[in-house]
């Protein structure tokens, strides 16, 4: 439907709830939400954010959808209940609304784009409460009575979520060596746990809703269910939700150390080491597959929206994190320093070439087309910037690189399929002879193509170099 039958369709809902006749208006697409949508407007005197879901996404779309809308309103009633700081839900929409599937909750104030929030002096007394405030939040949420829950939430042990994820990646076509690596390690360091608590599943920067004097709501509940609290915990400190700043691992604030101490003040109860270490591979590894589900989703036609391919391709930034994380319980030997640098371009005479054209049409976009767009239009022109870049970046460097890697399979003994198969049954390890040399460099060349910027990219080159 289009954008005036929508809030058309939207007032008439809102007379509905809140029995009155008042007046819709400032209605606006939030920018980003890949799996699901979010629009902000005013009723009368008050501010609302509608949920949700977005066209082209089934109500069965496996590893994306996550519950219900109608259960994660369900959730929010009893989070706000039991003291968690979240938006109260005002209104859910009914088939007969014809405006989707969806609910309407009060908006809540403030920021909750991580690069204007991390290191930012305007937030610095926000930032310096996140760490107590995110323990104490996620306390609240795991001490919420199960019994309380809706019924229709599901409880998977650590070895079943290893196997969802694990087909859904075979399902896919996935074929990446370290994903292989990974998923046997962690069948084999599965904890033995049936905890059944309440999780958030999402809880990270981007989104919680912050102000100036910190968290002002606990947002996207898509992806709760029943299980072990310190997925939550591992969940925040996952790399790709540190958002530039690598090195302060609880969600880009804060040390592992003082997080988690923070969480066991309120808990009572210390977290074990080897239990988080496991959760944080697994959450890093599960944003790596949730990365290759947007792409088969743009694939298979159920939507067709640019951000899901460009989001597919951040695969790669979960090569370096994985290889980062397993190198603090692997062997020193193992680990040997790398003699690799970021490529250059270079210089090209005759005919234009494929990445001359591709650099022209970015240009073009950046310096003609973006800056006459606002809102969600000029976020997709800012998608559409990556998504030339990444091809730009393949075309001068991905034919030296694919060379590269054939030349370290032929040393290791194996093509690339043998390789994958090999490390996804343990029948070959991180010793064998060159080859997490050979992980590591195929991370570096991937990543330096797909997302040169990636905060983890610095973080090996310095940590590998000679």
């Amino acid at each position: 439907m289009d954008q005036s039958d929508f809030e058309q369709k939207l007032a008439i809902f809102c007379d509905k709830i809140f029995d009155a006749s008042g007046r819709l208006s400032g209605l606006k697409r939030l920018s980003g939400g890949a799996s699901m949508e979010s629009w902000a407007f005013s009723y009368g005197k008050e501010d609302f954010v509608l949920r949700r879901l977005p066209s082209g996404i089934s109500p069965d779309d496996e590893g994306l959808r996550g519950i219900s809308l109608a259960t994660q309103a369900d959730i929010i009633d009893v989070a706000v209940q039991s003291g968690v700081t979240a938006p109260t839900v005002r209104g859910r929409l009914a088939p007969e609304d014809g405006v989707g599937e969806g609910f309407i909750m009060d908006k809540a104030e403030g920021e909750t784009l991580p690069h204007k929030i991390l290191g930012n002096p305007d937030f610095a007394e926000a930032e310096s409460k996140l760490t107590d405030q995110c323990a104490a939040e996620l306390w609240n949420i795991h001490n919420i009575d199960p019994e309380d829950a809706p019924d229709t939430l599901e409880y998977f042990s650590p070895l079943e979520l290893i196997n969802l994820q694990k087909d859904k990646y075979d399902e896919i076509g996935g074929a990446i060596p370290i994903y292989e690596y990974t998923f046997h390690w962690l069948k084999e360091n599965a904890p033995d746990s049936d905890t059944k608590k309440l999780v958030h599943g999402d809880f990270r920067m981007g989104n919680l809703m912050i102000t100036q004097s910190g968290i002002s709501a606990v947002l996207d509940w898509e992806l709760a269910r029943l299980g072990d609290p310190v997925q939550d915990l591992a969940y925040l400190c996952t790399p790709s939700w540190r958002f530039g700043h690598y090195e302060k691992i609880a969600g880009g604030f804060d040390t592992a150390e003082t997080f988690l101490a923070a969480y066991a003040k309120y808990s009572g109860e210390s977290v074990d080491p080897a239990r988080f270490r496991f959760w944080l591979i697994y959450s890093t590894l599960w944003w790596g597959v949730a990365c290759m589900v947007m792409g088969e989703i743009w694939r298979t036609g159920g939507d067709r929206s640019l951000e899901r391919t460009v989001i597919g391709r951040r695969v790669s930034e979960v090569e370096i994190d994985l290889a980062l994380l397993f190198e603090d319980i692997l062997p020193a030997n193992i680990c040997a320093p790398l003699d690799w640098q970021m490529p250059e371009a270079q210089d090209i005479k005759g005919e234009t070439s494929y990445d001359e054209l591709l650099t022209a049409l970015s240009e073009w976009n950046k310096d003609i087309v973006q800056p006459d767009l606002k809102g969600h239009d000029r976020f997709q022109s800012r998608v559409a910037g990556n998504a030339l870049g990444i091809a730009t970046r393949q075309a001068s460097f991905g034919p030296g690189f694919r060379d590269a890697s054939d030349q370290r399979l032929a040393a290791i003994g194996f093509d690339h399929g043998q390789l994958c198969a090999a490390l996804s049954e343990g029948s070959i390890d991180a010793g064998h002879p060159g080859l997490w040399d050979h992980l590591r460099l195929s991370a570096l060349e991937r990543l330096s193509i797909d997302q040169p910027k990636y905060a983890g990219l610095a973080v090996a080159l310095n940590k590998w170099k000679p």
